[in-house]
């Protein structure tokens, strides 16, 4: 019990010891009031606009609010004190009779660091500079007004006046009461907007589609020009509004024009001549002698507009030239051609044209770790991207734009590498197919094929870019599935026909002559899937197939059928498409019951027991069970790029790269996949409608396929 007692003694003394030495610190913070600071110039605002004056002064659209950060001294604080503080602002001005004007307003009390604000009375005059300042009071002391010292006045002007509209005109697009129809798709127009009002500091702008945006007038009350490169053709308008110091807005100007279609080339080979002609005629511009390295009439992409082309052989001998420039490179200019190289292993030229010693651009191939690449070169200036293959067709198409002083590279209709800042030289030299100029001869010499050199004198937009790189699918086959003749089924065209393996028989429906509701003794029969009948496969041997690869999977390719399963959760795997190459599937489509998924699946490579891998995938509702579900599956070499369709319609997990497809030799089946040393995955359910394309159909044109019609190609 004392020991208890003699600690509580001791911790009431340790308490009165912490209050006394609290007390002490009390007492140190008990010294005079001290004034709150002086506001900084730094800390004021009118409205949102920082405090200036003079030349910076800022106009506003609107009696402004003025607001400032105001502080009172640390120092000057008791323990757990706001330290409250308001805020005196003061603005003054010279009213039309000379006669200085004097406001003032006190703020409510907030803590110290707060804002605190005016609103400026509506009265105050318009045009007319006001300035203003303000100081903080803390109930005993007023700091120093915000201007005295080294501090400053802030000002502001009130414009109640909204801007005069802006005219619009334009050199290259006249509205159409003067031409009704220009030039035109990727030919720049420059548009200039003008305002009467003398304020003007801005105009905000709009085209029908785009581009949006705001450009400053060099000074208040001056023009401002764009420029703008249209994309399409059409009628189209151009909207302006003008904007002041202020903020404050003009009423919209609009201006229309009507833009036509892009010019045709300025010079265009297709190098489609007879075998043995010594030059190569020209559908526009000049003809091309051609060197004995040259030979006509060599094989064309499958798709495009030639159907042969030339083959240079990569000796001195090995070109083309018109000895004539084709267009101005110091001006906006584009160059294309479809290539194949014969090998990628050294620099080669597909077109160029001469400058002083040197090429004055070279389109072409580029040997370099880790790989080759395209290439498009104005004279310092490179971009290069795409890898080139030996033996596979690509569309270069290289473009220097003057407006923006930019080169670019496209491949297979797709941009590539980084757009690079060039300068072309002046001159005028004659152009060149398969080699560049150097300062001892020609060199960089073209082993391969070239086919429809084009050249233009303006912007080739990226749409026009992509359809002179377009090929334009063609039918291989349409199996519609409707009757068999000695175990095969005919092509729509007299083609090739399927065969039917044991287990797949031709399903017909009923003529509908009776109808089960009404008549007893009618049996229902199911519609066929499309058209008048379908293909039955009974899941253990069912299948059919061609005699021979139907698409060629190293290049683009479409294959589209119509599936209807007799069982949703089947206890393995089912394919509905293959064609095999020599110890595995190129490619299959399979029903994945584990996941309820159509899958697309590919080997790495076409050797036995090759691990395979599902590429792309889409989520099947009901296995297409009722009316059937359409699927797709296309390959577009240009782009490297592989989709499963579903329906029409595909996502980001249906679509995978494949930058290197290789060629099957076996044969298309239906119904089957290739499984160790034989066939299994057999399915189990109808198929109808089977579609075949070299080439790749555009999304909106697989919607077509397995609706019993072949959909448009050229669309």
């Amino acid at each position: 019990m004392f020991g208890r007692t003699g600690r509580r003694r001791r911790m009431v003394v340790g308490s009165c010891a912490a209050a006394l030495l609290a007390g002490a610190a009390g007492t140190a913070h008990a010294v005079d009031n001290l004034p709150p600071k002086q506001p900084l110039v730094q800390d004021l605002q009118t409205q949102s606009k920082a405090c200036a004056t003079g030349d910076d002064t800022p106009y506003v659209s609107q009696p402004p609010r003025l607001s400032a950060m105001l502080y009172d001294p640390e120092e000057d604080n008791q323990p757990s004190e706001s330290s409250p503080l308001s805020g005196e602002f003061e603005a003054w001005w010279t009213d039309a009779a000379g006669v200085e004007q004097r406001r003032t307003y006190t703020t409510i009390t907030l803590p110290s660091g707060s804002r605190f604000y005016w609103t400026m009375p509506t009265g105050i005059p318009a045009n007319t500079v006001v300035s203003w300042h303000v100081r903080a009071d803390d109930g005993k002391a007023t700091s120093a007004w915000s201007d005295d010292g080294g501090g400053s006045v802030c000002s502001f002007v009130y414009d109640d006046a909204n801007p005069e509209k802006a005219t619009i005109s334009s050199p290259e697009y006249p509205n159409p009461d003067q031409v009704f129809w220009v030039d035109g798709v990727g030919v720049y127009g420059h548009f200039t907007m003008d305002s009467p009002s003398d304020d003007v500091v801005s105009y905000t702008y709009g085209f029908i589609g785009g581009p949006y945006g705001t450009v400053s007038a060099g000074r208040p009350g001056a023009a401002a020009t764009i420029p703008y490169l249209p994309l399409t053709s059409g009628p189209n308008s151009l909207t302006v509004r003008a904007i002041d110091r202020s903020g404050r807005s003009s009423g919209e100007s609009s201006y229309d024009f009507n833009v036509k279609y892009g010019r045709a080339p300025v010079a265009r080979w297709k190098l489609d001549d007879p075998a043995g002609s010594r030059s190569a005629s020209a559908e526009v511009g000049t003809a091309a002698r051609a060197g004995i390295g040259v030979t006509f009439g060599g094989p064309a992409p499958t798709g495009i507009e030639p159907t042969a082309t030339a083959s240079l052989d990569g000796s001195g001998h090995g070109f083309l030239t018109t000895d004539a420039p084709a267009t101005d490179i110091s001006k906006t200019f584009a160059v294309s051609a479809w290539v194949r190289p014969a090998e990628t292993g050294r620099n080669m030229t597909v077109a160029s044209q001469d400058a002083d010693g040197k090429p004055g651009f070279s389109l072409g191939l580029r040997s370099q770790h880790p790989g080759p690449v395209w290439s498009f070169a104005i004279a310092d200036a490179r971009v290069s991207g795409g890898a080139p293959e030996t033996g596979e067709w690509a569309h270069l198409t290289g473009l220097y734009d003057a407006e923006t002083g930019r080169a670019r590279l496209y491949v297979n209709g797709q941009e590539v590498g980084t757009a690079a800042e060039a300068a072309p030289a002046a001159t005028a030299g004659a152009f060149q197919i398969g080699r560049a100029r150097g300062t001892t001869g020609y060199r960089e010499r073209w082993h391969g094929d070239i086919g429809d050199v084009q050249v233009h004198d303006r912007v080739v937009v990226p749409d026009e870019v992509a359809e002179l790189a377009r090929r334009t699918p063609q039918l291989l086959g349409h199996w519609s599935l409707e009757n068999a003749a000695d175990g095969t089924s005919p092509e729509q065209s007299d083609g090739a026909p399927l065969r039917l393996g044991s287990g797949a028989s031709i399903y017909r429906g009923s003529d509908n002559s009776c109808i089960p509701d009404l008549d007893p003794d009618c049996t229902y029969t199911p519609p066929p899937l499309v058209g008048d009948g379908h293909l039955h496969l009974d899941g253990e041997t069912g299948y059919a197939a061609a005699d021979g690869p139907v698409v060629d999977t190293g290049d683009s390719f479409t294959l589209g059928v119509v599936v209807r399963l007799a069982d949703f959760e089947p206890a393995h795997p089912m394919t509905v498409l293959s064609q095999a190459g020599v110890h595995t599937d190129a490619f299959k489509v399979r029903y994945d019951p584990s996941t309820y998924k159509w899958q697309l699946v590919m080997p790495e490579k076409d050797e036995a027991g090759a691990p395979e891998k599902v590429v792309s995938q889409i989520a099947s509702a009901d296995g297409g069970e009722g009316q059937g579900q359409r699927l797709a599956v296309v390959y577009d070499d240009g782009t490297d790029t592989i989709k499963l369709f579903l329906d029409g319609y595909t996502n980001a997990e249906a679509t995978a790269s494949l930058p290197n497809g290789w060629h099957s030799t076996g044969a298309l089946q239906l119904g089957r996949a290739k499984v160790g040393d034989g066939w299994g995955e057999y399915l189990h359910g109808d198929v109808d409608e089977l579609q075949a394309y070299s080439g790749a159909l555009r999304d909106a044109q697989v919607v077509g396929l397995g609706t019993g019609f072949n959909p448009c190609l050229v669309c």
